[in-house]
């Protein structure tokens, strides 16, 4: 986990219903779960190995063991785990280095974010080098702080990334909106106790106690998050 919360930030929503925004970055923030589906096919198919596009909704979402692990399985590739984690994550480094495109809506709501100084944090089952260069184009000054999935002992689906971050802020997970994109994702933070947003972007989600499905970041704004941690509106 990196953090730069200075006190007056962690203070910024005391006696406030929200006390900080959690987002997650992959389909959620910036547009790049298509790009990972193309970097395993193309690794995949380097190793002589066709991906079924059914596989895709499985390891949408997964960290990075659980989808390489289950990739292997399904198409019996003879190569060790942890030498398809490097092969991904370089390949997948090599395609965003000039840049990623956000998710319509995200800039905006990044902004209001800062301008009403919300303690915002980036939560992500990505591994730290890969969220530190997509924050190179997204801009780092936008997070608080930021918890990656090779930083905790547990990542998505498990509450782990999401408790450390409410933990880094001082917040109460209830008082914590995330906005999230996958199943994964989702079970996580609820796992944490945080109220939900999803946002699907490749398989559907379906609303449920505690979590409201929207269809695109464009309808999130902060007076929505502020609902959803009260239950008004």
């Amino acid at each position: 986990m990196t953090s730069t919360v200075p006190a007056s930030l962690t203070r910024t929503a005391e006696g406030a219903a929200l006390q900080a925004v959690l987002l997650d970055m992959d389909g959620t923030l910036v547009d790049t779960e298509g790009f990972w589906w193309d970097v395993e096919k193309e690794v995949f198919a380097g190793l002589g190995h066709r991906l079924e596009e059914s596989w895709r909704d499985v390891v949408v979402g997964g960290p990075m063991t659980r989808s390489a692990g289950y990739l292997i399985d399904a198409t019996g590739a003879d190569i060790r785990l942890d030498e398809l984690t490097v092969l991904l994550n370089d390949r997948f480094e090599s395609r965003i280095s000039r840049g990623v495109p956000l998710m319509p809506g995200a800039e905006r709501l990044l902004a209001e974010l800062a301008a009403h100084e919300v303690p915002t944090a980036l939560v992500s089952a990505s591994h730290r080098r890969i969220i530190d260069r997509v924050l190179d184009s997204v801009g780092h000054h936008h997070f608080a702080l930021t918890v990656a999935g090779d930083e905790v002992a547990r990542t998505k689906p498990h509450p782990d990334p999401y408790l450390t971050a409410a933990a880094g802020f001082g917040a109460e997970p209830w008082r914590c909106a995330v906005v999230e994109d996958t199943a994964t994702g989702v079970a996580a933070a609820e796992a944490a106790g945080c109220r939900v947003v999803a946002v699907p972007s490749v398989a559907p989600i379906a609303p449920a106690a505690g979590r409201v499905v929207v269809g695109s970041l464009e309808d999130v704004d902060l007076a929505f998050l502020r609902k959803l941690i009260t239950g008004t509106g």
